[in-house]
């Protein structure tokens, strides 16, 4: 049964962390799992510790000092350097997520000073430890390595500085996983639908959810767009039969449109372009269906984030928060203020915080989101220019076929 340790963090990644750190530092590390038992080691059997095991209370197992020590250095929030009840140091490193232990690196033993006749005298006060054995565990000490204190508080920060990252990357591949699999489910949902609508033939392809996708990007609507994109992936892998060259070549061409719709959302143009070479190449690379996938989504997630990449982070967020509020209530009577109110801002500061973020006013980016979608709808549907106008935020169509015009040269009508 494989520990649950290496269930959250990579094996091969962890045995060459470790090996580096004996080689570079010449002490014993070892690994113990959430009971203290240990699962790997960088070091040598220790002879002064099989002669002490003999003597030591078990009360004051290895496993149980380990645990102590682990969950001490938990309450610290960083690595804890201890002394065992064999008056040997060692240093620990606890492996957790939150504050759920799943192991440990364990340094040592070691000694901070010479071994000495003081040593052993504190052992023979405190254990029934013979003579012959007392003298057998002072001519094994000689043999341990002797690092002084200065030394040994260095490497208790090399220690953490070179394993703090790992949970933290193993919690990121855990939840990159849930992803997949979240995604691979709602990719079936899709495929169980298209099944479900055949009739006499194959339905045809949804180009309406395509341009759903783009506008949706358009609008920075990152969850809105992976929804539909999951669709789209539904319908080529239904029609396709996961045939990975064909659907590589869908990918291609909504790689492209994707990264022109970020250019036109306002995204920075050259970020745009390399980020779609980039992916050009991503995609040719991916070997299985469910990699394409997942690199689908993550171009999409990448380039509705462009439209909003430039500003620092905290106004970023912000803006994304607003965005999306917007995406979703467009339709109705939308004001500055209601947005302002949603991301906890004073509306005057919204408003210039908006114009700087995004290039647009509020106004002018709210009629652009308005306008990508009647332009959908006037492609897609019969419905007429007034039931557009009115679904997709606009009081009257005078004012839909003004501002229509204004951002797309033409009238409603001659668009469509």
């Amino acid at each position: 049964m494989i520990p649950y340790l290496y269930t959250i963090v990579d094996q091969n990644k962890l045995e060459e962390m470790l090996k580096a750190f004996h080689i570079c530092t010449n002490l014993p590390v070892q690994v113990i799992d959430e009971k203290g038992d240990f699962l790997d080691a960088h070091c040598e059997s220790c002879r002064y510790c099989e002669i002490f095991r003999k003597y030591a209370d078990p009360e004051h197992s290895c496993e149980k000092t380990h645990l102590d020590a682990s969950q001490y250095a938990i309450s610290l929030g960083e690595t804890y350097i201890f002394t065992c009840p064999a008056n040997l140091n060692h240093i620990i490193f606890p492996l957790m997520n939150r504050t759920t232990l799943f192991g440990s690196i364990l340094v040592g033993p070691f000694l901070m000073d010479k071994p000495d006749a003081i040593m052993l005298s504190e052992l023979s006060r405190r254990y029934p430890i013979p003579t012959d054995d007392l003298l057998e565990l002072y001519e094994e000490a000689q043999n341990l390595p002797v690092i002084s204190p200065a030394i040994t508080g260095q490497i208790s920060k090399l220690l953490y500085y070179l394993f703090s990252n790992l949970m933290n990357e193993s919690r990121q591949v855990f939840l990159e996983k849930q992803e997949r699999l979240q995604q691979q489910s709602k990719i079936n949902e899709s495929i169980q639908m298209y099944k479900s609508q055949i009739i006499d033939a194959t339905p045809s392809y949804p180009l309406e959810k395509e341009q759903a996708l783009i506008t949706k990007v358009k609008n920075g609507n990152i969850s809105e767009a992976k929804g539909i994109l999951n669709d789209l992936l539904g319908y080529v892998l239904f029609v396709d039969g996961g045939k990975l060259e064909t659907i590589k070549s869908r990918a291609l061409e909504l790689c492209t449109l994707l990264s022109r719709a970020s250019i036109e959302g306002g995204g920075a143009s050259d970020t745009a372009l390399n980020l779609n070479t980039q992916f050009i190449k991503k995609i040719a690379a991916c070997t299985s269906y469910e990699s394409l996938c997942y690199t689908l989504q993550e171009i999409v997630e990448t380039f509705a984030d462009n439209i909003l990449s430039h500003g620092n982070i905290k106004n970023r967020e912000i803006m994304k928060k607003a965005v999306n509020f917007i995406s979703q209530h467009y339709t109705e009577t939308l004001t500055l203020d209601q947005v302002a109110g949603h991301v906890h801002l004073n509306p005057a500061y919204f408003s210039t915080m908006f114009k700087k973020e995004v290039g647009l006013s509020f106004k002018e980016y709210l009629n652009h989101v308005r306008i990508e979608e009647s332009k959908r709808l006037l492609t897609n549907s019969n419905f007429s220019i007034i039931d557009i106008a009115i679904a997709v935020g606009f009081e009257d169509q005078s004012y839909f076929s003004k501002v229509f015009k204004k951002y797309t040269g033409m009238t409603p009508k001659q668009f469509r």
